[in-house]
């Protein structure tokens, strides 16, 4: 599936690291920083995932939901949120529902070889649950500034 700025944000039904049910609907009226990413405690995304802590006060002044997705489970995300103290909730994709749903699980090719993962990519949702930008181009450790451009 290709999402498209403009178009409506698909919603979902998952559940974050507590095991706790998380929809896009719930976020309606709220900006929402839509994070897709690799792994946890991996180099990469945990510079992500502490550019988006440091400079979580300044998203949620400007009216931003930040919510990370990848397919580690339940336990691995309660670790990581514990270790790096990080203050938003990480969805555990691990049967990559919400991935298929936003296109985020891709054919990606390293080092010469080919595998199935997440491509690293944020969507950026206005308070109607419309898709406002779609960041690409990630820069892990300067992503808040990103999202707030």
């Amino acid at each position: 599936m290709t999402i498209k700025i403009g178009q409506t944000a698909p919603d979902f039904t998952a559940k974050d690291q507590n095991g706790d049910t998380i929809t896009l609907a719930q976020f309606k009226g709220k900006k929402v920083a839509l994070y897709f990413y690799p792994r946890d405690n991996t180099p990469g995304c945990t510079a992500q995932a502490c550019d988006l802590r440091d400079n979580y006060q300044a998203l949620l002044e400007q009216g931003f939901v930040v919510v990370g997705v990848s397919t580690d489970t339940e336990k691995k995300h309660q670790n990581f949120i514990a270790k790096y103290e990080l203050p938003f909730p990480l969805i555990a994709d691990t049967e990559k529902e919400v991935h298929e749903l936003y296109g985020t699980w891709q054919l990606k090719k390293f080092m010469g070889r080919e595998s199935m993962g997440t491509v690293r990519t944020t969507f950026i949702i206005d308070e109607e649950g419309v898709i406002s930008d779609i960041i690409g181009k990630v820069k892990t450790k300067a992503h808040a500034e990103q999202i707030l451009k």
